[in-house]
């Protein structure tokens, strides 16, 4: 790894990162709320970002490790430093790195006791890390840096979601700008529905931030429980569903193939999936919970969308539902949304293409000698990607037991340690019992915040690429 490349892009990526946080700072102004804990914020982390990359610029040839560890550790610098304004605001430094870490990789799991307690400029800075997140802090500082050219493929490769990279343009600098185009307007138009639905612009913003980041934070204890509004529910269900669609499918749609969307294999599977658990879970409220068909058919349109895209709104506390009911969800948390979305979770196209592989093992039980291939949108899926699947739900499955024993050991019980595990692994962020929706994670052990911190960065960058530095190898020259 070349040391010199890495320092000098994070130290441009902090940079950035500090010019962002001026936009908490002028609603601190706005509100007339303290300036201080954004001025500090934006002076260390800006002097920081200077300081590196001065000191280490370097014009030479940067290789794959330099891609991943520039992804990796400007993820978690982005979450570090971002905390800063957290520990002004009155909350321990590991709180504040969860809670920023919690931001920037669209979780949704929190720390705050009383969401509303803390300042509104606390709370827009929180949900922005979550907008920024969503698409990818490294994908948009591809988009605005020229400077990166050819390099820029290394870092998308290692931060775009999904087994295998989506082009829509041949540089990639221009896949970056149309995939945060399509995003910005999508946010835009939402903000607007939301708006006109009766949200007032600062609500209308922040749940917008989290709606197209699959994020979830509101600045409500009660999520969008909050307002009580079939039609910002309805609002907020439509953009959670194109969020966990894949962006590039949206742009193809939009200017080039209108049937982009529904001739694609893992939307038509993303939307089936929908439908069905929708149905299964209505039916599960409608016989266990007593409600009425229509609420019945809210809660569960609206819970399955926010669980299968990980963005984790809730409009009620789903915690109390059936053991059968929260099964479906629990399900759900496993799946995610599609690649190339702002979803988190194994994504659905793996889940598609390994029921394939499954199918093809036992065609081949019946017929050894036949050759069948694996076809995705009428194209024959390379062994490699296979292979690069399994791994990556060997290495997900052992995570995910790795942390809910550590969570059990500390004293956790079992079904909040499982739930607090894929609720940060799989970047959904609520889970059931002590880490419920209307509950937080201030009271996980010191210890297991810091594994659920690491699940969250591990989780947001599709696995492979935190587990590859975290090898010896990868630091041999």
């Amino acid at each position: 790894m070349n040391y010199k490349i890495v320092l000098n892009i994070l130290g441009l990526l902090l940079r950035f990162l500090g010019l962002v946080m001026i936009v908490p700072l002028l609603v601190a102004y706005y509100y007339d709320e303290s300036l201080y804990p954004f001025i500090v914020a934006i002076a260390v982390t800006g002097f920081t970002g200077i300081v590196l990359s001065l000191k280490y610029r370097s014009d030479e040839e940067w290789k794959t490790r330099d891609g991943f560890a520039i992804v990796s550790l400007g993820w978690f610098a982005a979450a570090a430093f971002g905390a800063i304004p957290y520990v002004f605001e009155g909350i321990s430094p590991l709180n504040a790195l969860f809670e920023s870490m919690s931001g920037f990789t669209a979780t949704g799991a929190t720390v705050l006791v009383d969401i509303e307690s803390h300042s509104r400029s606390i709370l827009f800075w929180r949900s922005m890390t979550q907008w920024l997140g969503g698409m990818g802090i490294i994908m948009l500082f591809i988009a605005i840096l020229p400077k990166l050219g050819v390099a820029g493929r290394q870092l998308f490769r290692a931060e775009a979601p999904g087994p295998t990279e989506d082009k829509l343009k041949p540089r990639i600098r221009e896949t970056a700008k149309i995939l945060w185009l399509v995003y910005v307007v999508m946010s835009f138009i939402q903000v607007v529905l939301l708006i006109l639905a009766k949200m007032s612009v600062y609500d209308a913003v922040l749940h917008t931030f989290t709606t197209m980041a699959c994020g979830g934070f509101s600045p409500y204890a009660d999520s969008v429980k909050a307002f009580n509004s079939p039609m910002i529910e309805g609002i907020i269900i439509l953009f959670m569903f194109l969020a966990g669609a894949n962006f590039a499918l949206h742009y193809k749609t939009l200017y080039s193939n209108k049937k982009s969307l529904v001739n694609d294999n893992e939307f038509i599977f993303y939307a089936s999936i929908v439908l069905f658990a929708t149905g299964i879970l209505a039916i599960l409220l409608w016989r266990d919970m007593d409600y009425t068909v229509f609420d019945s058919l809210r809660y569960a349109v609206f819970h399955v969308i926010s669980i299968i895209t990980t963005t984790g709104f809730a409009t009620i506390d789903f915690n109390l539902w059936s053991d059968s009911a929260r099964m479906v969800l629990f399900t759900l948390m496993f799946i995610g949304g599609s690649a190339g979305s702002t979803a988190g979770g194994i994504k659905v196209v793996r889940i598609l293409l390994m029921l394939k592989f499954g199918r093809r093992e036992l065609f081949k039980l019946i017929h050894r000698k036949a050759i069948k291939p694996i076809k995705f949108n009428g194209r024959t899926v390379p062994d490699d990607v296979m292979k690069s699947i399994v791994a990556f739900l060997v290495i997900y499955f052992v995570l995910f037991i790795f942390s809910s024993v550590i969570l059990s050991i500390l004293g956790m019980d079992i079904i909040s340690s499982l739930t607090a595990s894929i609720g940060t692994l799989g970047n959904v962020g609520p889970g059931f019992n002590l880490v419920g929706p209307m509950a937080n994670y201030d009271i996980v052990h010191p210890i297991g915040k810091l594994v659920l911190i690491t699940n969250m960065w591990i989780g947001r960058l599709e696995v492979f690429t935190v587990i590859v530095i975290l090898t010896p190898e990868f630091w041999k020259r």
